[in-house]
């Protein structure tokens, strides 16, 4: 009686399926888009459009001057602390420390009102920071890290998204759709920034939709 299966071929259809999935799915991660009426603030390539700016200290948290930019650089010349690659924007690991501070900015301001959006995903006790014209929205992984422990709706080790809206200098910022700051003061211009502090921090879908 004839082998109605042949091992071999099974498996090379289970592997050719897998493999169709899997380029399948990087394919739909390629294809994002930003939203009708937003901008990308990152291309998901490399780090065009950011910089390091002049740090003005505590007593003023709106970021000086621009010291580099980073066109066309796959990576930040502090020796890589922020990189860009297969669309996703890394705030990595300080090397050779637990903790560092690092901020890293849009070359762009913003004295409009605006909607920004992202997806972040954060490593264990991961420690990070989004700045809006200068003060900063805590981004953390939340359960652990804090300071918004309650989240009923945060993913840890997974994909979230904020979103803030600014409006008169006040911005409102939710994560997952659960209100982080109802009304955070903010000046009346500057750019958006990505904190390094503890951990890695993934940022991608980066977008940002000025309102009239």
């Amino acid at each position: 009686m004839k082998k109605l299966f042949n091992p071999v071929l099974i498996m090379v259809a289970v592997f050719t399926v897998a493999s169709l999935f899997s380029c399948t799915k990087q394919t739909q991660t390629d294809d994002w888009t930003p939203e009708p009426g937003f901008t990308a603030l990152f291309n998901r390539k490399d780090l065009s459009g950011w910089c390091f700016r002049v740090d003005q200290g505590k007593g003023n948290p709106k970021p000086g001057d621009i010291i580099v930019s980073f066109d066309g650089a796959k990576e930040s010349n502090d020796d890589g602390r922020y990189s860009a690659k297969d669309g996703i924007l890394t705030v990595n690991f300080p090397k050779g420390q637990e903790r560092l501070i690092s901020k890293m900015y849009t070359v762009a301001e913003f004295p409009e009102n605006f909607v920004l959006k992202l997806e972040f995903r954060a490593s264990p006790n991961a420690d990070s920071g989004i700045y809006i014209r200068g003060p900063q929205l805590q981004c953390r992984d939340y359960l652990v890290a804090g300071p918004y422990k309650d989240l009923k709706h945060y993913k840890p080790q997974d994909w979230n998204q904020i979103e803030v809206t600014v409006k008169d200098g006040v911005a409102y910022a939710t994560c997952n759709g659960e209100v982080l700051e109802s009304a955070l003061a903010l000046p009346s211009s500057g750019p958006i920034g990505l904190e390094g502090d503890r951990g890695q921090m993934e940022y991608r879908h980066i977008q940002l939709k000025k309102l009239n």
